[in-house]
């Protein structure tokens, strides 16, 4: 019973890195897959410049290079603190970056909507953090 507990806890314990690894590796491919064709069809913006094209798969590189690490941080128990703290870091840039945005630049629906769950994904990797410490020093 108690090790039925303690892998549900596991499970949960790896989720954020999992939700995020998903959406970041997926968001990745909008970004950089085919950038003057797919990113078109989201924002109101095209790209044909060969230096922009090169900034969008540069950032699907730096997407898939986290969403992999933070895999790995699931796969190997002895990576997750630190899969989970970049996770952290990396969200809160997200969310620090878009209210830069949305203070300079004004309010972007959809925007909106990723600053909520980047901040909710960051305090779930923080409480994580939190309380896998707690059960070190127990």
């Amino acid at each position: 019973m108690i090790f039925k507990i303690a892998q549900l806890n596991n499970k949960y314990k790896n989720s954020h890195l999992a939700l995020s690894a998903i959406v970041v590796f997926s968001v990745s491919l909008i970004y950089g897959a085919n950038p003057n064709k797919i990113l078109p069809l989201f924002f109101d913006f095209r790209v044909d410049n060969l230096e922009l094209k090169n900034i969008f798969r540069a950032i699907m590189g730096l997407y898939m290079g986290f969403a992999i690490y933070w895999v790995v941080g699931i796969k190997k128990p002895e990576y997750w603190k630190g899969a989970t703290l970049s996770n952290v870091i990396f969200m809160g840039g997200l969310v620090f970056g878009r209210l830069v945005s949305t203070a300079l630049d004004g309010i972007s629906v959809q925007y909106t909507i990723g600053l909520f769950l980047e901040v909710l994904v960051m305090f779930w990797g923080i409480y994580n953090l939190k309380k896998d410490k707690q059960a070190v020093t127990k």
